[in-house]
């Protein structure tokens, strides 16, 4: 385990399908604030998949690599808060990932080289039925980030994984603000003659969006490794009829 000398400064990542409105990021943020002072947060994702757990694992594993080792990413996409789900914090190949064991950190597990897995036991005198959030996960993550150890049990991470999951998921994982339709699919996992089917239209790759005429619907590899389909200076989500979790066929 990753151990850090004295108190250094440390990346907090957020990745949650919170939203934009209300008071929930800035709830986290405040105990983040209090229990690690002067740790860097960054807003990775506040619009995750929302409930969808599956969706929101693959698009987190998409999004790691650029963060240095050590970063600890506070995690919550939770529908199942305050049921029988057990609450996780997973170390993969140098990376902190703290949350619900729901799946949400099944892909980074999967693909990462070397993974260590604790069932947080842990519990704060006042933990509400609904924020696991603001009263366990932050706390965690933020002790975490000042270099103690997980406030739980190692287990076997095999044990926590989900079996069955595909290596990529082909299905729309996110829409961004432009109208952009995100995959599950890693392109590099593509040919460039491949083409992808969505909702009755079926698509050629690009390398990027001046490669074609405004209005023309593709897909390309986003800067992130993802396919990702959109439109030239249009809304794809719009254009071509795209909803989250719709299915996506390689052809």
């Amino acid at each position: 385990m990753p151990r850090r000398l004295g108190y250094t400064t440390c990346m907090i990542v957020l990745f949650t399908d919170f939203g934009l409105e209300g008071p929930y990021t800035g709830q986290m943020k405040a105990v983040l604030a209090r229990t690690a002072p002067g740790e860097v947060v960054i807003d990775l994702f506040a619009n995750a998949p929302t409930f969808d757990a599956q969706s929101a694992a693959y698009l987190l594993a998409a999004y790691t690599g650029e963060f240095p080792a050590g970063t600890v990413f506070l995690c919550v996409v939770d529908p199942g808060v305050g049921g029988e789900r057990r609450a996780a914090a997973v170390l993969a190949d140098g990376h902190w990932f703290v949350g619900p064991d729901n799946g949400l950190f099944n892909v980074v597990a999967m693909r990462a080289h070397d993974v260590q897995w604790w069932d947080l036991t842990w519990r704060p005198e006042h933990l509400s039925a609904s924020f696991h959030g603001r009263d366990l996960f932050a706390p965690v993550a933020a002790r975490i980030a000042r270099g103690e150890s997980p406030p739980g049990q190692r287990m076997e991470p095999k044990l926590r994984t989900r079996r069955g999951w595909p290596e990529d998921l082909a299905r729309i994982v996110y829409i961004d603000r432009y109208g952009n339709a995100m995959t599950g699919l890693r392109a590099a996992n593509l040919l460039v003659e491949n083409k992808l089917e969505i909702n009755g239209h079926r698509l050629s790759r690009e390398r990027t969006f001046s490669a074609v005429p405004p209005g023309h619907a593709f897909w390309y590899a986003n800067a992130n490794g993802l396919a990702e389909i959109a439109v030239n200076q249009g809304r794809a989500a719009e254009v071509l009829g795209i909803e989250l979790g719709m299915a996506v066929n390689v052809i």
